[in-house]
């Protein structure tokens, strides 16, 4: 009988798969190394194993213990797979920009989950590096993982993945690809293949926030680099011990947007659901085209599964929100299409501030349309009402029609856009879409520069 003794004999071993319509403007053959085969769905599985297994041979992790580690989510879960085989408890922390899907997982594995502001500096008591610090001193019989600056974590690599890649590919690969967070990936790989063959090029993909490629361009940390960005899994805002930057031939930055797209037109041309780091990859792969000649055989590494991401970049309303949709928003229904269905909120002559500012505050709007019995007569907006308390402290208690400013313009569904945008002024922050059936919809400032690509 053919059988593992553990899901963990299950690791490795992934396919190689020719991609095809994605990288049409590619002319070398490119091939993915899909990592979501693994049991945990990543490219993560290796390295917990390794990290733990080392840390049981060296004392580190003894029986009974609690691991701890601070993850985006795809080592937590390969963690998790080690913690219930081998019988340890797991605390994982996550900062806020990961995936629900991913904190649901993990939780779901078992796995204690303490999530940590995003938007801090590495070394702030609420950044998750110093929370999974201080965890592992408060906690007993404890070990902090720390994957970016763990060596088994790249040796994981040079041991596994890099060899695998090798005998695939009969030694003919020319090209490695692959996003860079922890660095144990490129390191380990691109070491394995560079004692191989020193002509090997490998290239680590980045993204904007991140300080990975000026660093490695410049020697220079620079720290204006820094700052909140969407993408998953790639880009630091440290230099992990695990990044060798001796192996690594170049870096290209990509945009979250980029990300974000190429991620749903991996699923869409190539039928292979994978997350966000993989989209980043085929774009940076575009970008460094001119680096392939049509000999040359490319292996892009796809780090995890899209399941992590529905809620995300497989998810039409996120991608909107964020202006990560290409839709051709060209008339004044296009841009209302996402919220038409709900209430034009109003306020009447004879009512007074108060009514409107409650209004402002309840439903977070900034204009409010003014009507009597004959229609819309007037408008009332946040900054004209602060204006008047300033003014007058009494203001509260006096009716609409006493500050209401000039009517909001009324547009047809059908307006051009561009029209639509001439009628925004400096005495003007809002127009009216007639929707046709006796009632009305509101355009804001927000809402063009929402529709703004």
């Amino acid at each position: 009988m053919d059988f593992s003794n553990n899901i963990l004999e299950t690791i490795g071993n992934t396919p190689l798969v020719k991609l095809n319509k994605v990288v049409a403007e590619i002319d070398a053959l490119v091939l993915a190394k899909v990592e979501t085969f693994n049991p945990g769905n990543s490219v993560k599985d290796r390295m917990a194993v390794k990290m733990v297994e080392d840390a049981e041979a060296d004392g580190r992790l003894k029986p009974g213990g609690t691991i701890i580690e601070g993850t985006s989510g795809n080592t937590g879960m390969g963690l998790a797979l080690v913690a219930i085989i081998k019988g340890y408890k797991l605390i994982c922390v996550i900062s806020d920009k990961q995936s629900k899907e991913k904190m649901d997982i993990l939780r779901a594995v078992g796995a204690k989950v303490v999530v940590c502001p995003t938007n801090v500096e590495p070394t702030d008591p609420r950044s998750y590096y110093s929370v999974s610090k201080r965890l592992a001193e408060e906690t007993p019989n404890s070990w902090y993982v720390n994957q970016y600056d763990n060596l088994s974590n790249s040796l994981a690599h040079y041991e596994q993945t890099g060899p695998e890649i090798w005998k695939q590919t009969e030694g003919k690969i020319t090209h490695f690809v692959v996003g860079v967070g922890t660095g144990g990936t490129i390191s380990g790989v691109g070491k394995y293949l560079k004692e191989k063959n020193p002509n090997i090029k490998i290239w680590g993909i980045d993204t904007y926030g991140s300080v990975f490629k000026k660093y490695h361009e410049t020697g220079i940390f620079d720290e204006n680099e820094i700052y909140s960005y969407i993408t998953e899994g790639i880009g630091e805002d440290i230099l992990p011990k695990n990044v060798d930057f001796s192996l690594i031939d170049g870096f290209t930055k990509v945009t979250d947007k980029d990300a974000a797209v190429y991620t749903r037109k991996i699923a869409m041309e190539e039928a292979i659901f994978v997350g966000n780091s993989a989209g980043a990859c085929i774009k940076g792969l575009l970008q460094l085209k001119e680096h392939f000649k049509p000999d040359d055989v490319v292996v892009v590494l796809f780090h995890d599964s899209g399941s992590r991401y529905v809620g995300k970049m497989f998810n039409d309303d996120w991608m909107r929100e964020r202006g990560f949709l290409d839709e051709n928003v060209t008339k004044a229904e296009d841009v209302i299409k996402d919220h038409i269905d709900k209430e034009l909120i109003v306020v009447r002559t004879e009512e007074l501030v108060s009514h409107a500012i409650e209004r402002m505050r309840k439903y977070k709007i900034s204009q409010i349309p003014v009507v009597d019995i004959n229609g819309f007569v007037g408008s009332v907006d946040e900054t004209d009402l602060f204006r008047s308390y300033v003014a007058d402290k009494n203001v509260a208690e006096k009716p609409i029609k006493e500050v209401m400013g000039k009517p909001f313009p009324i547009v047809r569904l059908g307006t051009p856009i561009e029209e639509v945008s001439k009628l925004f002024t400096k005495e003007n922050d809002a127009v009216l879409v007639d929707l046709e059936n006796g009632n009305h919809h509101i355009i804001t400032k927000y809402d063009i520069i929402g529709a703004i690509k």
